[in-house]
């Protein structure tokens, strides 16, 4: 795969331009490749077309949410936020690439943003401020989101249901499904030694060699 196929798209408000540059150095200490531009894009045709390609061949779509983007009802970063969603219209359930990113006290309910965003789990950074540059990277929220990023960029599950087990056998807990089976045949030996017996027993009971005796 090519760079580009893994790198990983921030999109921002230019109000979150400092946040967002913590969260692009935590990435790219993690030895993940980042496409940030520490300035919003106003216009001009060329940027929207560079803009456009990268959103369609990066590997990850990052939005950061905030009350920035929540009071802003018209900005660039909304073109890009419907141009990733409606990228997910081609892709399997199962294919991971929008990983939306709240740094404020922002509700996920009440957020503005594409429908497609709520149909994925939402991560929780460290709020943003001042020092927020300064601290992001040893922030365990930020640690923990770059180590998902590392692994979703290598193509690595998130989690894993443990190691796996044999053919036909069963996890702990799971109940076992009984196998219907066929009534089993009588093997012909032991079918014709209780013939043999029973005509025996017949015989001897019955004792057709022996003669009546005659009436008086």
């Amino acid at each position: 795969m090519s760079e580009g196929s893994r790198a990983v798209f921030l999109s921002y408000a230019s109000q979150d331009a400092d946040a967002a540059r913590a969260l692009a150095e935590a990435l790219r200490a993690a030895g993940v490749e980042v496409w940030f531009d520490q300035n919003e894009l106003v216009g001009g045709d060329a940027w929207d077309a560079k803009i456009r390609k990268q959103i369609r061949e990066c590997a990850l779509f990052v939005p950061i949410i905030s009350a920035a983007t929540q009071a802003r009802l018209e900005g660039y970063f909304r073109i890009e936020w419907k141009i990733a969603a409606q990228r997910t219209h081609a892709m399997a359930t199962a294919k991971a690439f929008l990983l939306p990113v709240v740094i404020d006290e922002i509700r996920e309910p009440d957020a503005h943003v594409p429908e497609e965003f709520f149909s994925v789990q939402w991560s929780r950074l460290r709020p943003a401020s001042r020092d927020y540059g300064g601290q992001a990277r040893e922030d365990a929220s930020v640690a923990a989101f770059c180590a998902r990023v590392q692994r979703l960029v290598a193509d690595e599950p998130v989690t894993r249901s443990g190691p796996a087990r044999p053919p036909g056998a069963m996890a702990v807990g799971e109940a076992s499904t009984p196998v219907a089976t066929r009534p089993s045949r009588p093997r012909p030996t032991l079918a014709l030694a209780g013939a043999f017996v029973i005509a025996a027993l017949a015989l001897a009971f019955w004792q057709p060699w022996k003669t009546p005796a005659s009436q008086p």
